[in-house]
């Protein structure tokens, strides 16, 4: 693997694997310096394609299908931006010379949260929530059990919290086993189970790990979720200074077993007298979207900036600010958006739609962002201009 150095050279060949609404700003980012961008997805038109130079459709859990598109494209960086991706492949591509974000080693350990909670609890000795596996409903119930209710349940490997339940008592256990299998990525049939922690806050700490220069930190970004799905998102997010610094000492010891570079989102139930580590992924955060109008350099551009050796002189929190979730309420193959207008013409407000093909209830076609005098006012004006969006069928294509 290259490690970076400031001979670097612009531009790069960059491979995306996953092409969301995050990949997309990230391409952004990278094409705003030049490089080359191909965008991998398993869906065509996706948001990230329809900014990249080129595209390809695979599944990337078929190792062929990768092997394919790598040999093509003969990229410089490899940066997988989803959970669902054969990652022992990745380890093959690294060993002849491509980089892999933010190593192959660390991407195969955190595309699975049974991995990534034992490197934290087991390897390290960093206080998490009590937790067990099952495979088969029948397991689910020993386990949940044993954890005791109220439990959390969610597959080891999903995206942006798709498939968790807050189990309330034995009744509903069926019920989350289904969902859970229901929303897992990959090939996995195996379900995590943990403690219900009774949080003050929840929080994503952006935290960006450099080839040859120290990890730095984001100010410390508060979320609300539904179904197990960010809702909102807030910077700066209110916790002590001290929790603060238990909090990045907790990121910087994980990223450091990780290795590599590259931005991690490493997310912390925060309770009266505890930080306790919750997860964690190893690239831009869809919580951390609320950086798009909170600082100087936003967590895509950070990311990039990692990944290509290039220095970060200084992050630089802009005020309260706050995001918001456009969502679908229904199937529909083809979008017309309405209001977009009604909720730009409020100070301070921008927003962000995806560009997705289609939509289905509960998916995520857009992020609202605003800035306010504090962080309520900025959160009750991103919900408000993300509440004027809404979605019609496209009457071109329908």
């Amino acid at each position: 693997m290259i490690q970076m150095n400031n001979s670097i050279k612009l531009p790069q060949k960059l491979m995306l694997l996953g092409s969301g609404e995050l990949g997309k700003e990230f391409v952004i980012s990278a094409q705003r310096l030049g490089n080359y961008v191909i965008a991998v997805d398993r869906y065509a038109n996706a948001p990230a394609m329809q900014v990249a130079d080129c595209f390809e459709v695979i599944s990337m859990l078929n190792a062929d299908d990768l092997e394919a598109i790598v040999t093509k494209h003969q990229p410089d960086f490899i940066i997988p931006e989803i959970e669902a991706i054969r990652t022992e492949k990745l380890l093959e591509f690294e060993q002849r010379g491509i980089t892999v974000i933010p190593t192959a080693a660390a991407t195969n350990y955190t595309m699975n949260r049974d991995r990534i909670r034992e490197l934290a609890h087991q390897e390290l000795g960093v206080r998490t929530a009590k937790y067990g596996y099952a495979t088969t409903l029948e397991e689910l119930i020993a386990v949940s059990e044993k954890i005791g209710f109220t439990n959390v349940v969610k597959p080891v490997m999903s995206s942006s919290g798709k498939g968790q339940s807050v189990v309330l008592d034995k009744s509903k256990v069926e019920q989350a086993w289904n969902y859970a299998i229901a929303n897992s990525r990959g090939d996995s049939q195996k379900v995590i189970v943990e403690e219900f922690i009774n949080f003050e806050i929840e929080i994503t700490l952006l935290t960006i790990k450099q080839w040859n220069a120290p990890t730095i930190f984001c100010t410390p970004i508060g979320h609300r979720q539904e179904r197990g799905d960010y809702q909102e998102s807030w910077q700066p997010a209110e916790i002590s200074a001290n929790m603060i610094l238990q909090a990045q000492e907790i990121a910087r010891k994980v990223t450091n077993a990780l290795g590599g570079a590259g931005i991690f989102g490493v997310e912390f139930f925060i309770t009266k007298d505890e930080v306790i580590f919750s997860e964690l992924s190893p690239r831009p955060h869809d919580t951390g979207m609320v950086t798009l109008i909170s600082q100087n350099l936003n967590e895509f551009e950070l990311h990039l900036r990692a990944v290509l050796g290039l220095p970060i002189p200084n992050i630089e929190q802009l005020g309260p600010s706050a995001s918001a979730v456009i969502l679908a309420s229904e199937k529909l193959d083809a979008i017309t958006f309405t209001g977009v207008a009604d909720a730009l013409s409020e100070k301070d407000v921008d927003i962000r739609l995806f560009g997705k093909p289609d939509a289905h209830p509960y998916r995520r076609m857009g992020v609202a962002l605003a800035k306010g005098a504090n962080v309520q006012e900025a959160r009750e004006k991103a919900v408000k201009a993300a509440n004027k969006i809404c979605l019609i069928p496209d009457k071109y294509f329908t």
